[in-house]
């Protein structure tokens, strides 16, 4: 009995070996069927990869085969976008299209800068602020409306200035008749008349002294652009205050005559400033005081 219960062990252990052995071999075969069956696909995909390139190499746009390009004429014929070529001598010194419009952009943004310091612009809001604090009317008009009129005042009294500009050396480049440094130079030269007539020769003296530069005291063609921007600045703000002094003087003598009345009268503890604020309006009215400011304003420029 021993002996056939060992022999029925030993039977269900070969049988557990067998079934353990054909699985092993039943998961072999299915592993080399998938890895079969991968291959088989992904050579079907690249051919099919292949197949859509050599397409796309016979419907390409191209006018030249990739790397045949030897110039620069060649490279501008390609279709390439948003491209940027700097030429010199084989385009005449001139620059890109694009570089060109990056330039103009530029320049927009220094243009307000340009506006305030090389025009009329600044004397014009000065005085027109000391006008304001004259009249002791706080916020009225407020600043908007005083930075309008002083770019409208500027425009008009910049028109010649900026039509010769225009003419001169606008309308020359656009055409081609001239280049871009010489189209520079032709439009300074308004810009620095004007700069010059309104500047006074003491304030351009200092700037010539202070740069060791020689000047005769009247040729204007001797004055660097540098030491006449400044100089400008300075001028500018030295006529403007002129002016608004002359403007505020009126104003103070209402001033005056009103705190003397209020004293003589023993009312000192009102404020001089509430009654003779309505007097200065009034006068201001009366006088026409924004067609005098204004006009006497603009003339100065002439």
């Amino acid at each position: 009995m021993k002996n056939k219960s060992k022999e029925y062990n030993i039977s269900q252990e070969l049988r557990k070996i067998i079934y353990m052995l054909c699985m092993v071999v039943v998961i072999f075969l299915a592993d080399i069927a998938v890895v079969n069956a991968t291959s088989e696909d992904d050579g079907a995909a690249a051919e099919q990869i292949l197949d859509n390139r050599q397409e796309e190499n016979e419907n390409r746009t191209n006018i030249n085969e990739p790397g045949t390009a030897q110039t620069g004429e060649d490279l501008e014929e390609l279709n390439i976008a948003n491209q940027l070529i700097f030429k010199y001598d084989g385009g005449n010194g001139e620059l890109n299209g694009n570089l060109r419009i990056l330039l103009l952009l530029t320049a927009i943004a220094v243009l307000p800068i340009l506006l305030v310091t090389l025009t009329s612009f600044t004397r014009i809001l000065i005085v027109l602020h000391f006008t304001r604090q004259a009249l002791n009317t706080q916020s009225a008009p407020p600043n908007q409306v005083l930075i309008a009129i002083s770019l409208f005042l500027t425009f008009y009294i910049m028109q010649p200035v900026v039509g010769r500009v225009y003419t001169e050396a606008v309308v020359p480049y656009d055409a081609g008749e001239i280049g871009f440094e010489e189209a520079i130079q032709i439009a300074a030269d308004p810009m620095r008349h004007f700069m010059f007539e309104q500047t006074q020769r003491d304030d351009i003296a200092v700037f010539m002294q202070m740069s060791n530069v020689a000047w005769d005291g009247q040729t204007e063609a001797q004055v660097p652009t540098t030491v006449l921007i400044p100089s400008f600045i300075v001028s500018e703000l030295r006529t403007a205050f002129i002016l608004g002094f002359m403007i505020y003087v009126p104003f103070i003598v209402i001033d005056m005559v009103v705190a003397s009345v209020l004293m003589s009268m023993g009312m000192m503890m009102l404020p001089p400033t509430t009654i003779s604020m309505p007097f200065k309006i009034l006068l201001f009215v009366l006088a026409d005081g924004w067609n005098l400011v204004i006009v006497n304003l603009v003339n100065s420029f002439y």
